[in-house]
């Protein structure tokens, strides 16, 4: 979205997070034995533990492959990535990118050697970016040749298969499709994508306007228009349905700023007003059936939240972040307790219980026990 094409005015805040008692449900399955996997156990169990990347780019796009290793992407064309839990990070940003200064605003990598990156912006300046190698060369998948297109996502169902997705062009949201891992990529037809609504686009906020879950399902949040929606697809973006969420909207800058699905089934959509001081009361929502229908948390997050994770030995648990703080729920997204000041963007976690934040001034952080 092109209210996003500058960062959002943020200040720099304390990044001690407490976890409150979040023991996981039995259902949920266990941290593996031995491991460092903070197990979110006690009331000081785990925090939020700073890592120097020795740069101030804002990272938007974060990538958790593990507790050990990490991508993150950002202004100025930067992508870091570390593989020994955040100690030393390797700059891996693409020459080209670097020179144009682009803005990576999401990056999705598959183990510590491949990675897709996104670059936003009107026309050309909207591409895809693939590395096999660490980020040592880097080659471009896609430049957007539609000075009408502006892509602010994109997000993968597995290994090969993934989707983009576009602010409307003619009226509906453009997504470009991958089966081959994102080497090469096609736009999909328009005929079984809704109207939007006049004013309608994503926020390239956090890389999480689009999001997947199993091999066919995704998610498309959207603001800017008179309603915060969310639209489903079950067929990998070519047929989709609309449904209205909670979140503020009828202004440029509110609406669904991120979504996390732990299955097809169970959602949350955050977001809000982005604008610093402005209130968002109903920052948080939560669906059990797909997307059909949502409702909003009884407790939502005090503020703005542009980015959303699932916990993966909680079944209940999540995270939100934004610049005002982290909030965490342990019943599924229906309640939320704010935990933390510090200001991250975007947050993701690993199927082995590496969680990782980012944001701007450079600050990445990965969950840890205390």
């Amino acid at each position: 979205m092109r209210l996003l094409r500058t960062g959002v005015g943020v200040g720099v805040c304390t990044a001690a997070l407490v976890l409150g008692v979040l023991a996981a449900p039995a259902q949920a399955g266990a941290p593996p034995a031995g491991g460092d996997v903070p197990a979110l156990s006690g009331p000081h169990g785990a925090g939020w533990a700073v890592k120097d990347t020795a740069t101030d780019s804002r990272f938007r796009g974060l990538a958790a492959v593990s507790r050990t290793t990490a991508w993150v992407a950002g202004s100025g064309g930067t992508v870091l990535r570390t593989v020994d839990g955040g100690r030393s990070w390797r700059n891996v940003s693409p020459p080209g990118a670097v020179a144009e200064r682009l803005e990576l605003r999401d990056i999705e990598a598959f183990d510590a050697r491949r990675a897709v990156a996104l670059a936003i912006g009107e026309g050309e300046a909207s591409r895809v970016l693939r590395t096999e190698d660490g980020g040592a060369t880097w080659a471009e998948a896609f430049r957007n040749p539609d000075p009408r297109a502006f892509y602010d996502c994109l997000t993968f169902f597995d290994a090969r298969n993934g989707l983009a997705m576009s602010d409307p062009v003619d009226g509906k949201f453009r997504i470009l499709s991958t089966g081959d891992g994102g080497r090469s990529w096609q736009v999909l037809p328009d005929a079984g994508m809704p109207a939007a609504l006049p004013g309608e686009a994503g926020f390239a906020a956090s890389g999480q306007c689009l999001a997947a879950a199993g091999p066919r399902d995704v998610w498309l949040a959207t603001g800017g228009g008179a309603s915060a929606r969310v639209l489903h697809s079950a067929d990998r973006g070519r047929t989709w349905r609309v449904a209205q969420s909670t979140l503020p909207a009828g202004d440029p800058a509110r609406g669904v700023f991120a979504l996390a699905f732990r299955d097809r089934t169970r959602g949350l959509a955050v977001g809000g007003d982005y604008r610093a001081g402005q209130p968002s009361p109903q920052a948080a929502a939560v669906t059990s059936d797909g997307g059909r229908t949502w409702r909003q948390a009884a407790a939502p997050p005090p503020a703005y939240r542009s980015g959303a994770a699932w916990y993966p030995y909680g079944a209940a648990t999540a995270f939100a972040v934004g610049p005002t703080g982290t909030d965490v729920t342990t019943d599924g997204g229906r309640s939320w307790r704010a935990l933390d000041t510090g200001s991250y963007d975007t947050v993701d976690c690993a199927p082995d219980g590496g969680c990782w934040a980012a944001g701007e001034k450079g600050r990445v952080a990965r969950l840890e026990r205390r």
